[in-house]
């Protein structure tokens, strides 16, 4: 029997929840969570936390006892605001403290030790809903006006510490701008598969309103439900497919962005040797230069072709030659996920013996039967194994397991906070030839870092995320348990030390989850070339004079010293 192959229904391998229905432009949903992922009431069973606090005690061999709750609106004493909107625009900005608390942080570890540790000090003073972009320019021209620093903020699920108002002392106060009304399909052009999107749109709202053309953006992060088009662009998101469209940057066709100094809006056109790209220079920008507020976006016809395989590996070397084969076929596969046999055995997907690697094929136009059996007669020349997966789909067995792991994987993090364990990722990328000694480098001195800041051994492990002719995308993840009064110092000792690795190791800092805060130090700043940094630096000051625009993040304003700020600061 070969393996699974069907057709394809919803969203295809990584199939992620609609928050409303066809011709639905926004819902009345719960609030989103102050600490944690996604929306109050979303989040493990009573079963599952107490299952995963159980397996972390008899892990790491001490009893362990959360040292926090959740926290409440009502257990912060905020600051009060420094700023107050103009009457034109009052009905725009909120500053209650719900509001504030909510876009104070992102989603990482360090954000959530703070709110954990009722530490807010930097919160933002407004929060404003524009509901056009005409609105959007208003906003950022008062804001010039009243020497305030702007942050963007899409679905507030950054990583990295992209949207947090730490911005020094040099400016009158912080305003973020929530593009979440901004959340509509304005425009579908069949003909050419593209429409013209709202940034505030999040995954399931976009493909809600493409579903009845047939189309689909096909662009899932993990955090698909909870972030936004403008986000993906902002910070050069990760998506769904493994290999060929791996960024949103291969599916922007143009894009409008709100600047101190105007609107930027470029041409829609399937490609353009008209010098250097405005687009690529908005896409990663990560809100320095301004606001996304609509993006011209190339869709797909829906997926109705699916295969799917789990494939094991007793030799982790053989395994990664297995992918290159795959990377290099021309074969493309959508999913083509090697995971470690550590990670492997967390997941519940094996029992530590084999490395998996979850493989997918999927297309609108004809069956994958015969992408899928070239795929598996190359990793059986490199010894792989697929016979398990035979007549199962991508949620079942191995690959099914480590599916459910990979989406309630947030959610642990609320559990495992409190208890004072330790756990995040970071991902990188590098070329082939390069490969087998930086994984060696990289895993032996992440477990160095984990046993030097917490005085015990820790975990880490890896898989790739998306795969290249030239290279895969290693992502690590890595766990120890810590010192509640210490936490944030040991990540942060942690997080430095292997920004430093990896970019000493010839990798990049960051394969898709953005530059922000956390990245800069010992990192991005060492990682990009100095005349480079200059020319950005010169880019920023031509659209954003006064530096207002989220301060902090890949560069630092002319003229303003905003230091080490946010998680980073010591």
């Amino acid at each position: 029997m070969g393996p699974n192959t069907e057709h394809a229904r919803g969203f295809g391998a990584l199939d992620a929840p609609l928050s409303c229905a066809v011709g639905e432009v926004r819902v009345t949903e719960a609030r989103r969570k102050l600490c944690g992922w996604g929306y109050e009431g979303q989040g493990l069973t009573a079963a599952e936390a107490d299952v995963f606090r159980d397996r972390t005690a008899k892990r790491f061999g001490v009893p362990l006892e959360p040292r926090a709750t959740a926290p409440q609106v009502a257990d912060f004493d905020l600051r009060p605001p420094r700023l107050a909107p103009p009457a034109s625009l009052e009905a725009l900005f909120r500053d209650d403290p719900y509001e504030r608390l909510l876009h104070a942080y992102g989603k990482s570890f360090p954000d959530a030790v703070r709110m954990f540790r009722r530490e807010v000090p930097e919160p933002p003073d407004l929060v404003a809903y524009p509901e056009t972009t005409d609105d959007v320019v208003r906003i950022l021209d008062w804001a010039g006006d009243a020497g305030a620093a702007v942050i963007p903020f899409g679905g507030g699920s950054s990583v990295v510490g992209g949207v947090e108002p730490a911005v020094g002392d040099s400016y009158a106060g912080a305003v973020t701008i929530d593009l979440l009304k901004l959340d509509k399909v304005l425009e579908v052009d069949r003909a050419s598969r593209a429409a013209r999107i709202q940034g505030g749109a999040r995954g399931p709202h976009i493909e809600a309103q493409l579903r009845e053309y047939g189309l689909t953006l096909r662009h899932f992060p993990q955090s698909f439900e909870h972030s936004t088009l403008g986000g993906w662009i902002a910070t050069r998101s990760g998506g769904h497919f493994a290999s060929l469209y791996t960024h949103i940057d291969d599916f922007v066709e143009a894009t409008t962005t709100v600047t101190p100094q105007g609107v930027m809006e470029t041409r829609r056109l399937p490609g353009s040797g008209a010098g250097p790209s405005p687009d690529r220079m908005v896409i990663g920008s990560e809100g320095i230069l301004g606001v996304i507020t609509e993006a011209w976006m190339r869709l797909q016809d829906r997926p109705t072709h699916r295969g799917s395989a789990a494939v094991h590996f007793a030799d982790y070397a053989k395994a990664a030659e297995a992918v290159r084969m795959l990377a290099q076929s021309g074969l493309y596969p959508s999913n083509c996920r090697l995971i470690d046999a550590q990670e492997t055995a967390t997941a519940g997907a094996g029992d530590g013996s084999t490395s998996l690697l979850v493989l997918g094929f999927e297309s609108a136009d004809h069956p994958v039967d015969a992408w899928m059996k070239r795929a598996l007669e190359l990793t059986a020349d490199c010894g792989g194994d697929h016979s398990a997966s035979a007549g199962r789909s991508h949620r079942e067995g191995a690959a099914g397991a480590w599916r459910d792991a990979f989406i309630k994987g947030p959610y642990f993090r609320e559990v495992g906070v409190p208890m004072g364990v330790i756990g995040d990722t970071f991902e990188t990328a590098i070329t082939w030839d390069r490969f087998a000694d930086f994984h060696a480098r990289i895993m032996a001195r992440t477990a160095e870092i984990l046993e030097q800041a917490t005085g015990r051994p820790g975990s880490v492990t890896c898989r790739f995320t998306h795969v290249y002719p030239d290279g895969p995308a290693p992502y690590f993840t890595f766990s120890a348990l810590g010192d509640w009064e210490r936490l944030a110092g040991q990540w942060r000792e942690i997080k430095l030390a292997a920004n430093e690795a990896v970019v000493d190791a010839g990798g990049t800092v960051t394969h898709h989850h953005a530059v922000g805060r956390d990245h800069r130090p010992a990192g991005y700043d060492r990682q990009r070339p100095g005349v480079f940094a200059q020319a950005l630096a010169g880019a920023k000051a031509a659209v954003d004079p006064d530096g207002l625009m989220n301060p902090g993040v890949l560069i630092d304003p002319q003229g303003r010293d905003v230091g080490v700020t946010g998680a980073m600061a010591p």
